[in-house]
C-alpha cells in the first residue's frame, strides 16, 4: 500500500481581488470546512422491454461548502465577509479558486492545479460561541482550467500557469 494522501496536502487558494483589478491567491486559512461535492447531473430512463431502470451521467454541477473562523488581517475572510455583509451578487460575489494537489509536488518545486470561478452564495454567520463563524457554499461558475501553482513563500500565496 502507498502512502496516504493527507487532507492538508490539498490546499484551496482563494482569488482575491485589488483595487486596480488583479487577481491574487491566498491560502484559505482558518477554514474548519472546504468539501467539495460533485453534484452529478443524471439521464434516468427506464425502457419498456426491461425491468429496470438505467442511468447516465450527464453533467456535474460541483458545489465547495465552506465555514471558516473569523480572523482580523486575513484578505480572503475580509473578502468574503464584505460580500457577506454587503450581499453582493452577481459578478460581484464571482471568485476564483486555485486547488493545488501538493502530494505530487515537481522537481522543480510546482504542483498539479484546478483554477474555477464559483460564485459565492453566503448561508450564515455567528453559529458559535467560541468564535464569529461565517458559511455558505461556492457554487460552479465556469470550465476547470488544469495547470500548475508556483509558490515563492511556502504555499501562503501562489501563481497558476495554464498547462
Amino acid at each position: 500500500m502507498g502512502k496516504i494522501v493527507k487532507r492538508s496536502d490539498k490546499l484551496a487558494f482563494f482569488g482575491v481581488l485589488d483595487a486596480e483589478g488583479n487577481v491574487s491567491y491566498h491560502r484559505m486559512k482558518g477554514f474548519n470546512e472546504i468539501a467539495t461535492q460533485k453534484g452529478p447531473i443524471e439521464y434516468s430512463r427506464q425502457y419498456v422491454d426491461q425491468e429496470f431502470e438505467q442511468s447516465d451521467v450527464v453533467g456535474y454541477s460541483p458545489s465547495i461548502s465552506y465555514s471558516f473562523d473569523q480572523f482580523i488581517d486575513n484578505v480572503v475572510h475580509e473578502d468574503l465577509v464584505t460580500i457577506a455583509e454587503h450581499e453582493l451578487v452577481g459578478e460581484e460575489a464571482v471568485r476564483s479558486i486555485v486547488m493545488v494537489d501538493l502530494s505530487h509536488k515537481e522537481a522543480d518545486g510546482s504542483c498539479p492545479a484546478v483554477k474555477r470561478d464559483f460564485s459565492v452564495i453566503c448561508d450564515s454567520e455567528g453559529n458559535a460561541m467560541e468564535a464569529y463563524t461565517y458559511s455558505g457554499t461556492l457554487k460552479v461558475k465556469g470550465e476547470k482550467v488544469f495547470g500548475l501553482a508556483n509558490s515563492q513563500d511556502n504555499w501562503e500565496t501562489c501563481s497558476f500557469t495554464t498547462q
